[in-house]
């Protein structure tokens, strides 16, 4: 990557590399999508910069209670008046997170959740690879699952250098879950080979991509892989990373 491509975001200081604008292949069936230039995350939100977030925010009893699950799998806690990262875990991805908790974020820092196309072409490149890195799942030694967790959980943003995507995104597959805009629609593929994609305005579930700590199977950490949960929940396994437009 040329220095030139990545800048900070000076609200959270989040390191971001330029996408540019172009053609990749999208989903099981590899087909071509062209997309504008955005901005993406190198890194998953970590629990150092939440808690810059909760305390600049201040949230009330209720706004906390929506966003951040503060317990003993969240290393996010009360500390006095605010709020702290905790037990060597400052910069590991936050989780126990809702949607809500990362799209309110977002808004904070001056930026936004990826949409599901957007998050894809980041983490797998131009060429249709099943994986940021490549083709072959290779045990899974390239980012964090559950077959080499050990006793842990999450690790810091920067490990498995070599599951990095084409872009320099750093562990888009493994480690945790990452919610994306979009609500989640079944036939959002078919919709998109048409050049239609506006998401749906409302719905059930948000999408998430990427696997995680707690996920085993290689299938669940291609680059098309789509998962979709309630965004109110909140798991030690979901977290998230932000974009911006030019």
């Amino acid at each position: 990557m040329k220095p030139d491509l990545i800048i900070q975001n000076p609200k959270d200081g989040t390191l971001m590399v330029l996408i540019p604008e172009g053609q990749f292949l999208a989903g099981d069936d590899k087909f071509p999508i062209t997309l504008p230039a955005f901005y993406m995350a190198l890194h998953t939100v970590t629990n150092a910069q939440y808690a810059l977030f909760l305390n600049e925010i201040k949230p009330t009893t209720s706004d906390l209670d929506k966003w951040i699950q503060l317990d003993s799998y969240c290393f996010v806690r009360k500390a006095g008046n605010g709020f702290e990262a905790y037990g060597g875990k400052n910069n590991h991805p936050v989780v126990q997170v809702s949607w809500f908790g990362a799209e309110v974020y977002c808004q904070w820092a001056g930026l936004r959740l990826p949409t599901e196309l957007e998050w894809e072409k980041a983490a797998r490149g131009n060429d249709g690879r099943e994986y940021p890195w490549g083709n072959d799942w290779e045990n899974g030694k390239r980012c964090r699952n559950y077959n080499n967790k050990g006793n842990e959980t999450t690790c810091a943003v920067w490990q498995y250098p070599d599951g990095c995507s084409p872009y320099g995104l750093s562990q888009p597959s493994g480690n945790v879950w990452e919610w994306c805009a979009d609500w989640h629609d079944s036939g959002a593929y078919n919709r998109y080979k048409t050049g239609k994609f506006e998401a749906p305005a409302t719905g059930i579930s948000r999408v998430l991509r990427g696997g995680s700590w707690f996920s085993f199977s290689g299938y669940y950490f291609r680059a098309a892989y789509r998962y979709d949960y309630n965004p109110g929940n909140r798991f030690s396994y979901y977290g998230f990373r932000c974009a911006r437009a030019l």
